[in-house]
């Protein structure tokens, strides 16, 4: 699921968990993740900025996608970086790299990759939904490893995935089904038979499998999210059971 919106510590835990325990983290990995969710608040502002100036001086939204695409690339690329961190803060890596991972497929194998449907309209809304998103989350990370955090970002944290996640997901599918007919007809990233691999592969029918993909897992992260908001601003305990 491209929409990230995993919580549970992520990148901003200060502290975690660790055999019925809290421990701090060291100095230096606090260091670290401040200076990285500093720099991906700043980076995603920036991504930001960019296509509301876009969108003013040009009054359309078409060439957006491809105006902004090195700093999404960017960015979004050098999310990479949670899985990692996973090591240090209480977040699942499988959870993680899943959603980091969607995220980059959407960018260089889909809207990179795919370029005549660079300009649709679910691309812009799944830039904007991930945006907002992710100067949220970012912003909240930040703040928290500060020990300061004000509680309009802990609200808009906990409240604007009501909104935001659904309609990101959206686009993201939207988007996949644009590209279907292009796939299609160039067999891109597709192996065919015979082959010295033996082996075939239809990028098509893939794309198709990872749209259906959203049924089973949208659900599943959205109710997930519900779930922590009630934890976290309405102070409900919340008991999830173990897989």
């Amino acid at each position: 699921m491209a929409s990230s919106e995993e919580d549970g510590g992520g990148n901003g835990a200060v502290e975690e968990k660790e055999k019925g325990k809290k421990r701090k983290l060291g100095a230096l990995a606090t260091a670290w993740l401040i200076f990285y969710n500093v720099a991906m608040t700043a980076g995603w502002l920036v991504l930001g900025i960019a296509m509301v100036r876009f969108y003013i001086q040009k009054g359309t939204h078409r060439g957006l996608f491809r105006s902004v695409q090195k700093t999404l690339k960017f960015f979004q690329t050098f999310a990479l970086l949670e899985v990692v961190h996973c090591a240090v803060v209480r977040t699942s890596v499988l959870v993680t790299g899943v959603q980091v991972s969607s995220r980059i497929f959407m960018v260089w194998f889909i809207a990179h990759s795919i370029k005549q449907i660079q300009n649709e309209e679910s691309v812009i809304l799944f830039l904007v939904v991930w945006t907002v998103t992710e100067i949220t989350r970012y912003s909240f990370y930040t703040f928290n490893l500060l020990n300061h955090l004000p509680y309009f970002i802990k609200w808009a944290r906990y409240n604007f995935f009501i909104i935001l996640y659904p309609a990101g997901v959206a686009g993201e599918l939207l988007t996949i089904y644009a590209a279907l007919p292009y796939v299609k007809k160039t067999g891109m990233f597709s192996l065919r038979l015979p082959n010295k691999y033996n082996v075939s592969f239809d990028y098509y029918y893939f794309l198709i499998i990872v749209m259906f993909s959203y049924v089973p897992l949208f659900p599943q992260l959205y109710f997930h999210m519900l779930r922590q908001r009630r934890r976290v601003l309405h102070g409900e305990v919340i008991v999830e059971k173990d897989d």
